[in-house]
């Protein structure tokens, strides 16, 4: 796998998106620096400065079920950083409640190939300091206030964080594609965020947090029954 470091880029997934628009679906992880229009999950921006770590890793996947890739991505990175870190259904980290890292998957069909190949963009942007103001509304808005890496790993560096957590990542996401999410569970569980919590959907529903079904959908137990949820944005009643 080629590693590009940039100064600076709009955004990290973006760049290699369009890199697979034009047929470009070679294997790479792409640092930038800094990104002046990084986007975190549901069109949310996701900034940068030089107080964190931002990259996305490009690969062609033919996983059987795509199902809980990015509760995969999680345990990965948590296990390879430190035993604090909490994994938030569907795609952030954790440390005491405190947003730490987020994960945006996306995908793109690859010409010619089997119908379940597809380009995958995996980006990865952790705070080592927590974020000046102007970084953080969106965090403050889903009331999970930044934290940094280095609350738990003092003065480590970015080029340190990528080195401890990409090959074992890297391992982690083809191992996925063979075995899929199942082999992870048992892992996530220890460091589910949401265990024991009561939470709130972005549409609206509330109820008792359930756990995790073998598909990696998040199941909530509310007034009406038990739910199955796949895509909506969770927040926590305090």
């Amino acid at each position: 796998m080629n590693i590009e470091f940039v100064s600076s880029i709009d955004s990290t997934n973006s760049e290699l998106m369009r890199r697979a628009a034009v047929g470009d679906y070679s294997t790479v992880c792409l640092v930038a620096k800094e990104q002046t229009a990084g986007r975190g999950r549901l069109g949310r921006a996701w900034l940068s400065d030089a107080h964190s770590l931002m990259f996305s890793i490009g690969l062609p996947l033919s996983p059987l079920d795509w199902s809980g890739l990015s509760l995969v991505v999680g345990v990965s990175i948590a296990e390879s950083l430190h035993p604090n870190i909490q994994i938030k259904w569907p795609n952030d980290l954790w440390v005491d409640d405190q947003k730490l890292a987020g994960i945006l998957i996306e995908t793109t069909a690859i010409k010619n190939a089997p119908t379940n190949e597809r380009y995958t963009v995996i980006g990865v942007g952790i705070n080592l300091e927590a974020p000046a103001a102007a970084f953080t509304q969106a965090a403050l808005d889903a009331k999970a206030a930044p934290i940094g890496l280095c609350k738990l790993i003092p003065r480590i560096t970015p080029e340190e964080t990528l080195e401890r957590l990409l090959q074992p990542l890297m391992d982690s996401i083809k191992n996925f594609e063979q075995r899929g999410w199942k082999p992870y569970a048992t892992s996530f569980a220890k460091r589910d965020a949401l265990q024991g919590r009561t939470i709130k959907l972005s549409s609206g529903i509330a109820g008792y947090y359930a756990g995790i079904s073998a598909q990696g959908a998040l199941l909530l137990q509310t007034d009406t029954g038990m739910q199955t949820v796949i895509s909506h944005e969770v927040s926590v009643c305090f």
